[in-house]
């Protein structure tokens, strides 16, 4: 009796587990891995021109664009961001034309700057981190200057 019970659990066993296996799975996005927006985070999303993002960066004063400024720019953003981002379509990143219509000076510098904590804590950033399938901007190591030449370079996408 008791070689029947053992063959029989030993039948019944892997059975089992081939079974249970072909359940349906449910398939997890990033989604599922992101925080919920608090209402302050959905505050600033409501208004990206007013969003100044998390970093270094509390005010920028923009007049005439300086072409100096623009050419240096032009030189880091070719050098270090063209692998993920092109001027006139979305690439793996956004693309910067018109940048300005859409986020405010002091963000756009602080994603260059600070990107990891960008993502952590801006809405905006998290938003689109999800658009490039979870792949995050890589930190440049920029200075503020330089970050203010490549935001003066896109300043002359148009």
């Amino acid at each position: 009796m008791k070689k029947y019970f053992l063959k029989a659990f030993i039948f019944a066993l892997p059975l089992s587990i081939i079974l249970a296996s072909c359940g349906e799975t449910k398939k997890k996005d990033i989604s599922d891995f992101q925080a919920k927006p608090t209402e302050q985070e959905t505050a600033k999303a409501s208004d990206p021109l007013k969003n100044k993002g998390v970093g270094p960066v509390k005010s920028v004063t923009l007049g005439e664009i300086d072409q100096a400024l623009a050419d240096a720019g032009k030189a880091i953003f070719d050098a270090n961001c063209t692998a993920c981002h092109k001027v006139d379509k979305k690439f793996i990143g956004p693309s910067p034309k018109d940048i300005l219509s859409r986020r405010s000076p002091e963000w756009v510098m602080n994603m260059i700057l600070n990107p990891e904590v960008m993502i952590q804590e801006d809405p905006i950033a998290k938003q689109l981190l999800a658009e490039a399938n979870g792949a995050p901007m890589a930190n440049q190591n920029l200075t503020e200057e330089q970050a203010r030449q490549v935001l003066e370079y896109f300043r002359t996408l148009k």
